[in-house]
């Protein structure tokens, strides 16, 4: 398939599912919220024990009370139970104190309405049912989410909720007795912890089965990695998920007098998310081999898909070293043929064969050009031998985006194109040839505007009087059109023709609460000023042409960790059945709690 659809749809889903979470007001609405709430709940409560001005005058105290230590509370959990949990800052606290009170306030009212129906004991009964549910909602939420230990989450779910029943207890001391209560709150205590941890034991057992890891870590994993950038813990599930493959690398080397540049293509795919796995390596690898030979390094996407995601960030180190060491080596090939670009009026092939080494790379812009699989490289690979090339190198330029694409008909015109390219190129003249490259980092483009660390990089290739540009950008594919907006606007640059890619790094993944979890390039960016940039670097590349050599090498890395297709959409979807099986238990599991604190309230 061209498009992976089947792994994209449950990625989006999953990113749909996890951002929800993040989608929290300001501390300050917050707090407005939260008066706001505990000021109605204080006005509801009092009056329907004491139906007079003075029941008025103790809803505003109860309900200013009731802010108080939840205000307190808050800055008491951050300041020093939760201090050193990365999940846990003054804003989440306080919003999971707002949801409580919310929670808190539906059983308050039903007791305001029991009340005048059945007397006004039934709003002290339902004002301890809803401190139950809100210890049972603080239980999950936090054993979910927190990272603090067992203790701390015990003080984190407890403190807030008894602490806020002081003044409810102190207007209802001559309508209850006390002793019946303090026994009701013991065992509303083991009823919410009993319920609670049934419950995410329930859902813990989706994971279980699915991926063999609970679905409650990895879901903690996942907020780690959101929220506070660690990747190492959901990277050790990756690991355990994942298999050993050698894989290859192949790396185009420019020498001139006065420095180097390569085009780097890993047989990986930079996924699957934010700064997890093989996310980061475009900008890693780069960044890597610019500073090892002093030179300009672009990384390119090859043709692959998810299958080919790196487990953790020291795979990529390994690649990264390997590729270092490997990177070294004489070149002494001194001519290239023209830059020639074959279309079908669906696929495009552009190719240029520097020494024995073909460089072909494909696109189906303006339509969507998302991942190409990887029995596509094998005909280039079998042509390019027929042709007697010595090697080929292979790549998806993965720049264009707008909606879906007809997969087989795409394969077959890629295949033509790519046979057509590969036929035309070896006939035509061999001639010595320039290069120069530069890369310029866009300081406004960040990536959560869908720009990766690696900025964006040009290459440009001087043949006779033909001077070619690969435009790469360290991105997760281009909005449609763009691409073809760039070419046009480098012609005022005496570039004659050549070919946009993108990297297709993840690491813009996953850091935005759109539909699609990133933004392609374009899509929130400035078009005249992303031309600017381009037209910059390419300047530059060109104040730096000199006469080149050309070297070629594959490399393979042997015993690389990767994820695996199948093993990331198990993940992926793992959300959508955790939450299935949420629904289905939730209202039996919680009927029955309810049932079993009811019992109890009727004495109280």
């Amino acid at each position: 398939m061209v498009t992976d659809e089947s792994f994209n749809q449950y990625l989006d889903s999953a990113v749909k599912h996890y951002s929800s979470l993040f989608m929290l007001p300001s501390y300050r609405n917050i707090v407005l919220f939260t008066t706001a709430v505990c000021l109605i709940v204080g006005l509801f409560f009092a009056p329907t024990l004491s139906p007079s001005y003075l029941g008025l005058v103790n809803g505003f105290l109860c309900g200013g009370a009731l802010f108080l230590i939840t205000t307190f509370s808050n800055y008491f959990l951050v300041f020093f139970v939760l201090r050193r949990d990365p999940v846990y800052d003054l804003r989440r606290t306080a919003a999971l104190s707002l949801f409580c009170w919310i929670l808190w306030f539906v059983f308050i009212f039903m007791g305001y309405v029991t009340a005048f129906f059945f007397g006004v004991v039934w709003a002290v009964r339902l004002c301890l049912l809803g401190f139950s549910a809100v210890l049972i909602l603080r239980f999950i939420v936090l054993y979910v989410t927190s990272s603090s230990g067992f203790k701390r989450f015990l003080a984190s779910s407890i403190i807030p909720p008894f602490l806020c029943l002081v003044p409810f207890m102190i207007l209802w001391l001559n309508l209850a007795d006390l002793l019946r209560v303090f026994l009701f709150l013991v065992y509303a205590l083991g009823i919410a912890l009993a319920s609670s941890f049934l419950f995410i034991l329930l859902l813990d057992n989706v994971g279980k089965r699915i991926v063999g890891a609970s679905s409650m870590s990895i879901f903690k994993a996942f907020l780690l990695n959101w929220i506070a950038d660690l990747n190492s813990p959901f990277e050790v599930f990756l690991d355990n998920l994942s298999e050993e493959q050698d894989v290859k690398v192949s790396i185009l080397q420019f020498d001139s007098v006065n420095g180097k540049a390569f085009i780097t293509v890993p047989s990986v795919h930079p996924g699957p998310f934010k700064n997890i796995g093989s996310s980061l390596l475009p900008s890693m690898l780069k960044t890597a081999i610019e500073q090892k030979f002093n030179s300009v390094a672009c990384v390119p996407l090859g043709l692959l898909g998810h299958e080919l995601d790196l487990a953790s960030q020291s795979q990529n180190q390994k690649i990264i070293d390997y590729v270092i060491n490997s990177a070294d080596f004489k070149v002494d090939e001194d001519k290239a043929t023209p830059f020639i670009k074959v279309g079908n009026g669906l696929a495009t092939a552009c190719c240029q064969i520097f020494g024995g080494a073909a460089f072909i790379a494909f696109s189906l812009a303006p339509n969507t050009t998302e991942d190409i699989p990887q029995e596509l490289a094998s005909v280039v690979q079998q042509e390019a031998e027929r042709l007697g090339l010595k090697s080929c190198v292979v790549v998806n330029a993965h720049n264009s985006i707008d909606g879906p694409v007809d997969s087989k008909k795409a394969l077959e015109a890629l295949e033509a194109v790519a046979v057509a390219c590969l036929e035309k190129a070896p006939s035509m003249d061999r001639l010595p040839f320039k290069i120069g490259a530069a890369t310029v980092k866009p300081k406004e483009f960040s990536l959560a505007d869908g720009m990766g660390l690696g900025g964006i990089t040009v290459v440009v290739t001087q043949v006779g009087k033909q001077r070619t540009a690969y435009i790469v950008f360290d991105a997760n594919n281009m909005v449609s059109g763009l691409r073809e907006k760039i070419l046009s606007a480098l012609q005022s640059t005496g570039i004659s023709d050549g070919e946009v890619f993108t990297t297709d790094t993840h690491s813009v993944n996953a850091l935005t609460l759109n539909k699609r979890g990133y933004h392609p390039v374009g899509e929130v960016m400035d078009h005249e000023k992303i031309i600017d940039y381009v037209k910059e670097a390419t300047c530059s590349a060109v104040t730096n042409l000199e006469w080149a050599k050309v070297g070629c090498r594959d490399v393979l890395v042997p015993r690389v960790r990767v994820i695996g297709q199948k093993s990331l959409e198990k993940l992926c979807w793992l959300p959508d059945k955790v939450i299935q099986r949420a629904k289905r238990i939730v209202v039996p599991l919680f009927a029955v709690t309810s049932l079993l604190l009811m019992l109890v309230l009727l004495s109280v």
